[in-house]
């Protein structure tokens, strides 16, 4: 399995700080954002990655991360998006990087308290297709901000609403996928939306179609910290106290282990 880390787009949610840098170089707590994301895959066994980026700061994610040795990393690619067209066409660009092998691709400015690992070992273990990390998110007004999943009655997604003005659980979308590579067919497929980008939403959806798309509800702390000024500092604080990408044996309130919760499929390692 190889990692995908997207650290492209313009930033606009976090203007002015993001007028001189990419806003996945931005600090959370004492180290670049998009160094979290890079800890998340290889502390979860995943040391191949490639780093999606793009605009006039993409040479500092080179100065930054090298070759990735320093960071657990195995192998380490980048590539260039030139415009901004959405998640969906970002992921498209590692698809000679990865066609062969299963994917987790991360947005680099999601933050986790916990591990990645029991999604993978999850995401291993099934067949093909697609699965997605789900946080419980209590606030309608932030569910409204984000993909919301509709569930069925037997516990399964039976789609998923893109900023809903109602949303249809309390559950939100992460921004943590995992694909099969038949993903780099789907692709091609989409048609853009009213925002001129191909969505990640519609790939999604996809496999929820074709009957293909699992979950596992993400415990402990998710943050964006892209998603505006207050939530970047709202995670700033969160990491600041409590540390992030914990081990499985790792809990701030508890010694609980980590947990990765679906209808019917339970890992606790």
């Amino acid at each position: 399995m190889k990692g995908v880390i997207l650290a492209g787009g313009t930033g606009s949610r976090l203007d002015p700080l993001t007028r001189i840098t990419n806003k996945h170089l931005l600090p959370i707590h004492d180290r670049p954002m998009i160094t979290y994301g890079v800890e998340a895959l290889v502390q979860a066994g995943i040391t191949e990655l490639m780093v999606v980026t793009g605009g006039t700061h993409a040479g500092e994610f080179l100065r930054l991360l090298g070759n990735g040795n320093d960071y657990g990393v195995d192998r380490l690619l980048y590539a260039y998006q030139d415009r901004p067209g959405g998640i969906a066409e970002a992921l498209g660009l590692a698809e000679r990087f990865s066609r062969g092998d299963r994917i987790v691709v991360m947005l680099a400015d999601n933050i986790v308290e916990g591990s990645l690992r029991p999604a993978v070992h999850n995401f291993s273990r099934q067949e093909r297709g697609a699965r997605v990390l789900l946080t419980p998110v209590e606030d309608p007004a932030h569910l409204r901000h984000l993909g919301v999943p509709e569930m069925g009655e037997d516990g399964r997604i039976v789609r998923i609403v893109e900023k809903p003005e109602t949303p249809p659980s309390s559950y939100g979308v992460t921004g943590i996928y995992f694909y099969d590579e038949d993903v780099f067919d789907v692709i091609p497929t989409l048609v853009p939306s009213g925002r001129g980008e191909l969505e990640i939403t519609d790939v999604n959806n996809h496999y929820v179609r074709e009957g293909l798309l699992e979950h596992d509800i993400l415990e402990g702390f998710w943050g964006d910290a892209g998603e505006s000024i207050d939530a970047y500092y709202e995670v700033n604080d969160f990491v600041r106290q409590h540390g992030a990408n914990k081990g499985l044996n790792c809990s701030r309130n508890t010694e609980q282990y980590w947990t990765y919760r679906h209808s019917s499929d339970i890992i606790v390692e």
